[in-house]
């Protein structure tokens, strides 16, 4: 009898591990459909699978169409504004300045100084508004890269300076008497030097703790692309020299400047434009970083 009894246990355990295995493979298998289908709700139906994320390219003219439309209105009477300051300034000006470099200078200074009123300063407040007012979290919620975000902002603000940096360029040659011959050299100047500037302006912008201290950095910086980019290089003392240096439409500036030259040395000007956008790729970079930075906190 025991030796009955022992059989009919494990006759019982046989047939109690055998649905066991099956249900675990029916289990298996229902994953593995809903694995390629998309991903199994708790409900026990299958949900649709994700979409790809979006790339970097058709995110960046996306976000940049965007900004365009938004800024649009708000920014052109700034644009004015920005303007109507640099042709004011060379106006100023032309009481000091007689001609030579020093009128190059001034000239090359005040329509890049249009660049920096709107890529830096107004950029900076921009994204110091935006992290103050929780904007980021509707940016981090949708399905585009960072450095979309960043470079569709800064390429539309960077776009509302051509206008106003033409006019500038075109009212201090006919001011100076400079020979407008080369101007077309802010086809490049102006999209370098917006990009290394409104890298700097996104940077400082979101790096800022404080709404008010991004304004604040905002509008020093456009100060010291004022004082350092208007001014003549050659009467600023030694160490204000290396902080010109430093800034990063300084050289934007500089290639303007030798483009008034009868016989400009276009070697130094390909070498200004590439220190230029070396400048702006590492800016970006950096405010596309602080961008990722922000967005997670």
């Amino acid at each position: 009898m025991y030796g009955r009894a022992g059989t009919e246990r494990e006759r019982h355990q046989v047939t109690s591990i055998v649905p066991a295995e099956a249900a675990g493979a029916r289990t298996t298998a229902g994953s593995g459909s809903a694995a390629e289908g998309g991903t199994e709700d708790r409900t026990g139906g299958v949900a649709a699978p994700l979409a790809p994320r979006a790339r970097l390219f058709p995110s960046l003219a996306a976000v940049y169409r965007a900004q365009l439309s938004r800024a649009r209105v708000a920014r052109i009477p700034l644009l004015f504004v920005a303007t109507f300051q640099s042709v004011g300034i060379m106006i100023l000006m032309r009481g000091v300045v007689d001609g030579g470099s020093e009128a190059r200078a001034v000239v090359a200074g005040s329509s890049v100084l249009v660049v920096a009123f709107v890529a830096l300063n107004l950029l900076a407040q921009y994204f110091g508004q935006l992290r103050a007012g929780g904007g980021l979290d509707h940016y981090a919620t949708l399905p585009v890269p960072p450095a979309a975000v960043v470079l569709g902002a800064a390429g539309a603000y960077a776009s509302f300076t051509v206008p106003g940096t033409i006019v500038t360029a075109v009212t201090g040659s006919v001011l100076f008497q400079l020979p407008m011959t080369h101007l077309w050299v802010l086809v490049a100047v102006i999209p370098l030097a917006g990009a290394a500037l409104s890298g700097l302006g996104a940077a400082l912008g979101l790096l800022a703790p404080r709404q008010e201290l991004a304004t604040l950095l905002g509008q020093l910086g456009m100060s010291a692309a004022l004082l350092l980019g208007v001014l003549p290089a050659g009467r600023m003392p030694a160490p204000i020299g290396w902080a010109r240096d430093l800034l990063p439409s300084t050289y934007g500036v500089e290639a303007l400047s030798r483009s008034f030259d009868a016989h400009p040395d276009w070697a130094v000007v390909v070498l200004d434009l590439a220190v230029c956008a070396v400048v702006g790729v590492l800016s970006l970079a950096v405010a596309t970083w602080a961008y990722r930075r922000a967005a997670v906190r």
